[in-house]
């Protein structure tokens, strides 16, 4: 299912529609204006454990990107791969306070499929409360969670924060500054493209 050869030129993304890792990915692709091939991973199905995949990305896990005879695997690695090939426009600023703020990336909790609902509801407010907590200590929000541009921390928040609202129905009534931060990325057409059922393997809702 995976394809030794890259296509000239363009990079090929390896996604997972539902992955909130592969979502992280896409927004950054998306925010660098970056055009690519979208390669479906379907996990539910093992795809991953696939010979052709496996020797593409031993670690068997989505995102991974492909750029020529680079193969970058992680979210987080392929943020900043594409921030030292594409640095227009940036997404980690000059202000060294606020960039290693974005290096924290806020939150990267990982929730297995056989945890109660409740177990991963509470795992993820009190990630949400420490996130709210560390945006208004700061002081460093603006329009987006460090400043006024949309820049590194914004991809890996995006996700989960649409997550924790759409999967797991957490009340962000508690989280002012979080609901507010998903109301702009929802009205941004980089994140809007990305979003998990824009995706050409995402069921149709029909």
């Amino acid at each position: 299912m995976a394809e030794a050869e890259a296509t000239t030129g363009r990079l090929r993304l390896y996604s997972y529609w539902r992955s909130s890792c592969s979502h992280r990915a896409r927004i950054a692709l998306n925010l660098k204006s970056v055009d690519y091939e979208y390669k479906a991973v379907n996990l539910l199905k093992g795809e991953q454990s696939d010979p052709e995949f496996v020797k593409l990305n031993p670690m068997k896990f989505v995102p991974a990107l492909v750029d020529g005879d680079r193969v970058i695997g992680d979210s987080y690695a392929i943020a900043l791969y594409l921030e030292d090939k594409y640095p227009e426009p940036p997404l980690l600023p000059q202000d060294l306070q606020k960039k290693a703020l974005n290096h924290q990336r806020f939150i990267d909790q990982k929730v297995g499929a056989g945890e109660s609902v409740l177990w991963t509801q509470q795992q993820i407010e009190r990630g949400f409360t420490a996130i709210e907590n560390l945006i208004q200590l700061k002081g460093c929000a603006g329009k987006y969670a460090t400043g006024d541009e949309v820049q590194l921390a914004d991809v890996f928040l995006a996700p989960q924060i649409y997550a924790a609202i759409e999967r797991t129905k957490i009340d962000m009534s508690n989280y002012p500054t979080l609901s507010r931060l998903h109301s702009e990325y929802m009205a941004h057409p980089a994140f809007v493209a990305a979003l998990p059922g824009r995706q050409p393997d995402a069921p149709s809702s029909s």
